[in-house]
């Protein structure tokens, strides 16, 4: 039997945790107000008269307004220099200025008006050039440029991503904190199976789980499968319940003060056979490969291209074929759970100190089973380091 693998009920597992946010701080106002200037900096740079941020996680990054994105236009307008300068139907005025950690002129609009135009009113031109956050719906850029045609119009990520790529140490520091919570989970996750366990009770465990070590929502995602299920990266519309051999795939994380974990672990619930061991200790390999390859200075897209290479020796590919990895080595993390550069072997950008990354060169074995070891790193000014210590091995994947 794998080591920490089943053995306990759901109440002795969840009796191993405790909450694990003692001393955990947000984000403080001094560091929203660097971004904008970071952000304004780079405005500067790159002749961008004026940036929209639409609600979501651009408008939180830089503003501190922690605002949903729906059908009415909600957002703030980043000038040259200045506070921001927030968008918001009339009615939702008071409710937004409840939530704004910058503070900010807010210009309003009736249900009745188009708020297309307030973009270009804001700015105080009528031509130039104007960033939208790549995040915009269609409907609110192609309103904005309707209503301002003189503009020009350009990829706000050469600002917002430019920013919020790099980490700072709070945000580390949040991060870490979020990382080692779901690792936590996951191990008493493991303890807590048993034959004919459904993905729904395992999901619910998660749940209890990641609330009992201090996240209040609970997970902030799951995929829980077993078997054959394992193969598909994303789950299958009907798991199967668990039996005795199949390879154990859960992918789950949280949020700590709006900064996000994911971590996937695979293992055997019984006793691995000799293909499952093979496979399970290539993944291990190519996990490393990866991690080994990023250095300051190299292209994301060689990072990938280090862990492809790994699985073309031992086998698997080439390219995205299967078996092998059908997807890239891994994406960036912060805020959102996938964010910028990625590690796909197209990507372009270098790596800089604060970047973070996971590293989960997935192999799929469709009809068999599949085997994605993900942990997340971060980039020092001397190389990767580690959020989370990769699995030991298939025999001890938590190192009990």
């Amino acid at each position: 039997m794998t080591i920490g693998v089943g053995g306990r009920s759901f109440e002795q597992a969840l009796g191993t945790l405790s909450d694990m946010t003692s001393g955990v701080q947000p984000i403080q106002d001094h560091e929203f107000q660097s971004r904008i200037d970071k952000a304004q900096r780079l405005m500067a740079e790159q002749d961008i008269d004026a940036l929209y941020l639409h609600a979501g996680s651009s408008l939180y990054y830089f503003t501190g307004t922690k605002w949903e994105g729906s059908e009415r236009m909600v957002g703030a307008m980043l000038l040259p220099s200045g506070p921001p300068v927030f968008i918001a139907p009339a009615f939702e005025k008071g409710t937004l200025q409840q939530y704004m950690r910058i503070k900010g002129e807010v210009v309003t609009w009736d249900e009745h008006e188009s708020p297309y135009g307030l973009p270009e009113q804001i700015s105080g031109k009528s031509s130039g050039t104007m960033g939208l956050d790549e995040a915009t719906p269609f409907f609110v850029s192609n309103g904005i440029a309707l209503a301002s045609p003189k503009f020009q119009y350009v990829n706000g990520a050469s600002v917002t991503a430019a920013c919020r790529m790099i980490k700072s140490e709070a945000e580390l520091a949040l991060m870490q904190r979020a990382k080692d919570m779901t690792l936590a989970v996951h191990k008493a996750t493991a303890s807590m199976l048993r034959e004919g366990i459904t993905a729904e009770e395992v999901g619910t465990f998660l749940d209890a789980a990641h609330k009992k070590v201090g996240a209040p929502e609970g997970s902030f995602f799951k995929i829980v499968l077993f078997g054959p299920d394992s193969a598909y990266p994303h789950g299958v519309k009907s798991p199967k319940p668990l039996e005795d051999g199949d390879m154990v795939l859960i992918d789950t994380g949280c949020e700590v003060h709006d900064y996000v974990s994911d971590i996937t672990r695979s293992y055997v619930f019984g006793t691995p056979n000799g293909k499952q061991r093979r496979i399970w200790n290539a993944e291990k390999a190519a996990q490393a490969k990866a991690f080994e390859a990023a250095q300051i200075g190299v292209r994301c897209g060689d990072v990938d291209l280090a862990a492809r290479a790994e699985l073309d020796a031992r086998g698997f590919g080439p390219g995205y074929e299967t078996p092998g990895l059908p997807h890239r080595t891994g994406h960036g993390i912060g805020l959102d759970i996938h964010e910028w550069p990625y590690l796909n072997w197209g990507d372009d950008t270098k790596l800089q100190p604060g970047m973070c990354f996971s590293s989960e060169p997935m192999i799929c074995l469709y009809g068999e089973f599949g085997v994605r070891l993900e942990d997340h790193f971060y980039m020092s000014a001397d190389g990767p380091v580690w959020f989370t210590q990769p699995s030991k091995s298939i025999d001890d994947p938590f190192g009990v």
